[in-house]
């Protein structure tokens, strides 16, 4: 295999770790609260949240 060939497959499996780190990094620092919410939950809140408004206009 010629020098090239090899430096450019270090070249692609040092991009793809350091890519992987930074990905770590990033997503080290994101709020989690958000991915702990329980969607059914959440729904029952927004229907609850649209009959109460709607409850308001006719009154």
């Amino acid at each position: 295999m010629s020098i090239w060939a090899t430096l450019l497959i270090i070249a692609i499996v040092l991009g793809v770790v350091w890519s992987n780190i930074a990905l770590l990094k990033h997503s080290a620092k994101m709020d989690m609260k958000n991915f702990n919410q329980d969607p059914i939950e959440k729904a029952r809140r927004s229907l609850e949240e649209k009959q109460r408004a709607e409850e308001d206009k006719k009154d």
